[in-house]
């Protein structure tokens, strides 16, 4: 293994692959991420095709957000406290035998002989199953990858960590689409969704047997006081630590706002008129742009000024979302699609490092589970009102509506955090007594 605190190393680009639990924790993100993306895109794809609104496309981010957010804090606190190696398996056995139910329910020779209202029911109830299992994956991956490298390559790793989970966001849905159009001529007698699920079911087996090859990761907190307390205290962890909590909001409003991929479906059959492969790509446009700074990130750094490059590619993530509410050609919604990526590419490890640097380790559990709560059933929420602003305003409006929010959001942000702007990354760290981050003195 490297020698820790090696500055060479630190400087190595490559530093973070050296460590075999690291490659693993990317490889099962890879393979995980790649078939959650597909099953997703095809999911909102096969209900707006089935039901033609779109609150019903909502509805699918509602489903898993609900369990997500309720659950989340117990997520944390069984992370902090149990065995993560564990945990892991059972929550990826779990979201596999959700995906063979759904497998079975949208498979033809089965579906013709229910009705509308059970295929639709049966798909949320296992997408709810799904928002449970969230809530626990988040802080146990979050435990093994803390704990799979050391502390100074954290920034390196963040962007190779992100890279994998932008990559499998690419392959994913842009094979899904094209899958799901083509699948009578790349596999004969499997149809639509049901190839997709083929695919989808295969590579959740082989992200289960990912997982197996971890080392253990046994508990890093005992809880002193009952359950209630741990978890208030990572809440006042996050209250308490002012970059943390204003990264946290500013992300959670501008994707609760500005998401956009709850609609693609409806862009791709009534706007665009690009049907699943259109679909598939526009998935994609956004994965290709992320994935291609990401790469540009891993020489050239954001976290020289962290705070003010946050609030800047959050500013450009906004009005990539207006350009592409405004769009009506393909290729330039593309575009839109790929700047939103790669904005919000950058905004993730930027995000990704604070955490990471301002956490405890005996708390990483319980404030990733707070991170969740906020920010990644973020998704799903706006996923709803993304679903919800379409079906009052109409489609156009509800995108135009959610990019002026998030320009509004962090035109906000901005006046509340002027005094973090000049920080850089060495002034990212805990001070004593979990007193709120202050900017070094002139």
């Amino acid at each position: 293994m490297p020698e820790e605190g090696n500055s060479k190393t630190r400087k190595d680009p490559y530093a973070p692959l050296r460590y075999k639990d690291f490659r693993s924790y990317i490889s099962m993100r890879f393979f995980f991420t790649f078939a959650y993306q597909m099953q997703t895109t095809v999911l909102g794809f096969y209900v707006y095709q089935l039901t033609h609104k779109a609150e019903y496309i909502g509805y699918i981010g509602l489903a898993e957000v609900i369990p997500a957010v309720c659950v989340a804090m117990f997520g944390g606190y069984v992370a902090d406290k149990y065995e993560k190696r564990k945990m892991l398996l059972w929550i990826f056995a779990g979201v596999f035998l959700s995906s063979l139910v759904m497998g079975a329910v949208t498979f033809s020779a089965f579906s013709q002989h229910i009705t509308l209202g059970w295929i639709l029911a049966v798909i949320y109830a296992m997408i709810f199953c799904n928002g449970v299992a969230r809530a626990f994956y988040g802080p146990a991956v979050f435990i093994v990858y803390s704990n799979s490298i050391p502390k100074e390559l954290y920034p390196i790793a963040a962007t190779w960590s992100s890279s994998s989970w932008y990559m499998s966001a690419i392959l994913g849905p842009l094979i899904g689409g094209f899958l799901y159009g083509f699948s009578d001529k790349i596999m004969p007698g499997l149809a639509g969704i049901t190839a997709n699920f083929v695919v989808i079911i295969l590579f959740m087996l082989i992200s289960l047997l990912v997982v197996a090859s971890l080392r253990k990761y046994p508990a890093t907190f005992i809880p002193k006081d009952n359950i209630w307390k741990s978890l208030a205290e990572g809440l006042r962890f996050v209250f308490k630590t002012k970059m943390m909590l204003y990264a946290i909001s500013l992300d959670l409003f501008s994707v609760l706002f500005g998401g956009v991929v709850a609609l693609l479906p409806i862009f791709a059959l009534d706007i665009l008129k690009v049907g699943s492969e259109g679909l598939g790509i526009m998935r994609m446009a956004s994965s290709v742009g992320a994935g291609l700074t990401l790469i540009v990130m891993t020489r050239f750094s954001p976290m020289n000024k962290p705070w003010r490059n946050l609030l800047i590619v959050v500013a450009g993530f906004g009005v990539s979302i207006v350009g592409f509410g405004l769009s009506h050609i393909f290729w330039l919604s593309l575009l839109f699609l790929f700047l939103q990526g790669a904005f919000d590419s950058v905004s993730v490890i930027i995000r990704g490092t604070i955490m990471q640097l301002l956490t405890p380790d005996e708390m990483r559990g319980r404030v990733s589970s707070v991170n969740q709560m906020f920010i990644s059933s973020s998704n799903e929420f706006g996923d709803f009102e993304s679903g919800m602003a379409a079906k009052f305003l109409g489609t156009i409006p509800a995108v135009l509506f959610g990019g002026a929010m998030t320009l509004g959001v962090v035109t906000f942000t901005y006046f509340k955090t002027r005094k973090m702007l000049p920080l850089g990354l060495n002034d990212i760290h805990l001070p004593e007594k979990e007193e709120p981050i202050s900017p070094p003195v002139a």
